[in-house]
């Protein structure tokens, strides 16, 4: 496990939208190194950065075409290299995003594969032996080249799958994913980590991560065993590189294929979303932190208790607070309640992920036009706002070249650090205590302390005691008897005596914790 992860807190960049510096409207990676400071000086100590690579663009570079050429709109691999080099030297570790399980229709394995010739890329995607053939359950495509078959989609059009083999082939062109063609895939993915990780790379977010062995069984078994081969050889050579799933299985993603961290991501019916956007509920949102909504943390912790418990000592849960997939939190919250689902999120067990742009409370711009097939994300992945000046400080280009139209009502990095209770300044009051803090760490103790409807929710963290109340109404509560409710606790954490940070002016005496309406506590 590497061990930069127990205080790690990510902070992710979608590139094209955060800073330009080379006035052609995209961001770029000049950009990123010119605002590591900014980003230290939050509190986040790791980035991930969604995929740099060459690229046709038409999933947003997602559709690979060279997986070791930095895309020229970014820059150049030396760039790349720069930014590694110089982010270390600032304390930060960098993850770039690995989409192993297809390439854009345009990279150079895809256009060999294609050829009616037997070659070396003949097997490295799935195709079947006759133009019009396919299988239940995927899409194919065909007529697109010479060979007499039909090529498996990921996703897009633009993204033939890669061959990781089936798990019980059942037709004469499907290959077992133990058969040499597919560890040939393997290898050609690892001599690709091999390349980023030689030139200072800390590891990988990996796309679809659980999606590598067509048809695979229930618990994923060729898939994980090919995950567990990866670790394998990063615990033998990389020992210090990282993994973070986009599974939200950690009994699949941690404990069975090996990987350090797997986010808890918005699917349907999960705990997360019960959290910050419960779109499923008949009535209506009532989310735990949507205020006047009722909302019950026991369903939260119904579904978060079984993750924590199976990934304990082998990897971490990753909450987000948004990602370049999901509508942005304040497209349901406000910024009071925001604060409050915020401080929750980054004090819970786990390592925690921020989206560019969430610590000011950016917008989620609904109906904006698709770009780069981002279709309803599209509005999650506007330019970052730094300053109240032209294109809101993210580019010198005219606004019609930006990359996306800016939010020019929205806030700014300028705006939100000028007023003290803002958002930005919450987060970063937090962040500065978690990352002083052991008890606030990836792997410190963690336990419910009152997690039922009608109540705040109190948790401990190590010696520390949280508590966040996101109704209207106030709340008192007896911190020590609820300790003391928990027989191994008081011992373990004693008493706390005062409140080392919080959101609405908590107080705390006697034992008693005053939780006016919407508010949080930290007690030590």
């Amino acid at each position: 496990m590497p061990k930069w992860l127990i205080d790690a807190v990510f902070y992710e960049i979608y590139p094209q939208s955060f800073y330009d510096t080379n006035g052609d409207g995209i961001g770029d990676i000049p950009g990123i190194i010119e605002k590591l400071d900014y980003i230290k000086d939050l509190g986040c100590n790791a980035l991930w950065i969604n995929p740099c690579y060459d690229s046709p663009f038409k999933d947003a570079g997602y559709d690979v075409r060279d997986y070791k050429k930095v895309a020229s709109r970014y820059g150049t691999n030396e760039d790349l290299y720069e930014l590694f080099r110089v982010a270390h030297q600032k304390g930060i570790h960098v993850l770039i995003d690995l989409v192993p399980g297809h390439t854009s229709e345009e990279h150079e394995w895809f256009r060999e594969s294609c050829k009616p010739e037997k070659n070396e890329y003949s097997d490295r995607y799935i195709w079947t032996d006759f133009w019009i053939k396919g299988t239940p359950g995927h899409p194919y495509i065909g007529g697109e080249c010479d060979r007499n078959g039909t090529y498996m989609l990921n996703f897009f059009k633009c993204q033939p799958a890669l061959n990781y083999g089936f798990f019980n082939p059942t037709e004469s062109w499907q290959t077992s994913y133990k058969d040499p063609a597919a560890i040939a895939t393997q290898d050609a993915m690892i001599d690709v980590m091999r390349f980023w990780l030689d030139r200072g790379c800390d590891g990988f977010r990996v796309d679809m991560a659980d999606s590598l062995v067509k048809d695979d069984d229930k618990d994923k078994t060729g898939t994980c065993s090919i995950w567990q081969r990866i670790r394998k050889m990063l615990d033998t050579d990389y020992p210090e590189a990282a993994l973070v799933a986009e599974w939200s299985n950690p009994w699949q993603a941690i404990a069975s294929a090996g990987f350090h961290m797997d986010f808890y991501l918005d699917h349907g019916g999960n705990g997360y979303n019960t959290l910050l956007r419960d779109y499923e509920t008949p009535g209506g949102d009532n989310s735990f932190f949507k205020k006047n909504a009722n909302g019950d943390i026991g369903r939260f912790l119904k579904d978060f208790l079984p993750r924590y418990e199976i990934s304990r000592g082998k990897g971490y849960v990753s909450f987000i607070t948004c990602n370049h997939d999901t509508p942005r939190a304040t497209n349901t919250l406000d910024e009071s309640e925001l604060k409050l689902a915020y401080a929750t999120l980054l004090t819970l067990p786990g390592v925690p992920f921020i989206y560019y742009g969430d610590e000011i409370g950016m917008k989620y711009i609904a109906d904006m036009p698709t770009k780069e097939g981002g279709y309803t994300r599209t509005g999650t992945r506007t330019p970052m706002q730094w300053s109240e000046g032209p294109n809101k400080g993210f580019s010198d280009a005219s606004p019609d070249m930006l990359y996306l139209p800016v939010d020019a009502n929205g806030p700014s990095v300028e705006s939100e650090s000028a007023r003290p209770d803002s958002l930005y300044n919450t987060v970063k009051t937090l962040l500065k205590l978690k990352n002083a803090n052991e008890d606030l760490k990836a792997d410190a103790d963690f336990k419910v302390i009152l997690g039922i409807p009608g109540h705040p929710f109190v948790y401990q963290r190590g010696s520390m005691t949280i508590a966040v109340n996101p109704e209207t109404r106030p709340a008192t509560l007896d911190i020590t008897g609820l300790i003391r409710g928990k027989s191994d606790q008081i011992s373990q954490a004693g008493s706390p005596d005062k409140i080392v940070f919080s959101v609405g002016d908590p107080s705390f005496n006697a034992g008693k914790l005053e939780l006016p309406a919407q508010s949080f506590a930290i007690l030590l």
